[in-house]
Formats: C-alpha cells, structure tokens, sequence
C-alpha cells in the first residue's frame, strides 16, 4: 500500500539539511532501486525550485510499504529526522487516484 510520509522542518534548517541530504538521498534510492517511491521532494519556502538561502519548509515522500508500520519505522530513521531537520513527520494511508 502507499503511504505519504509529509515532514516539517524546523526553522532555519538548511545546514542540518544540507549535512544530511547524502543519507537521506541513499535511502530514497533504495526505494527507487527496488521500485517503491512514487515521489519525493522538498517543499522549498518561498515560491522558487531553488530558494537558496531561505530553504525548505518540509518535505513530501509517497511510497509503498508493506503496513503502516514499516512505512512509520522507515519515517523515523530519516537522517533528517535524526539530524534535527524535522519538527514532525507525519505518516498516513495513501490512495493513488491519478495519474491512473
């Protein structure tokens, strides 16, 4: 099933975030490599793909998992959690309408 993990950053992050993207980038591609994320990306905090040194205010990763609960213990080894980039992570059930 698909889960969206949806993450908070905490204020002025983009150091910690920046120290910790190679980790992070590393476990996105294994779920890559074994075909399990739908997408991810940051939420950058202004309107701009690349928001320099203003940053990001979160981050969105839908993927699939086997239960809710390895969806949340995957969650909660983000190196960006660990690293003190997020404030909260949230994860949830996700039902892909589009693209079909």
């Amino acid at each position: 099933m698909l889960y969206a993990i949806l993450s908070v950053d905490v204020a002025s992050s983009l150091e910690k975030r920046m120290a910790a993207r190679p980790a992070h980038l590393a476990r996105l591609q294994m779920l890559q490599d074994e075909a399990r994320l739908i997408i991810a990306g940051p939420h950058p905090a202004i309107d701009s793909n690349d928001p320099g040194e203003t940053g990001f205010t979160g981050s969105l990763i839908i993927a699939d998992f086997d239960c809710l609960a390895d969806a949340q213990s995957w969650a909660d080894s983000d190196p960006y959690l660990i690293a003190g980039v997020y404030a909260s992570v949230t994860v949830k059930p996700f039902k892909q309408v589009f693209p079909q």
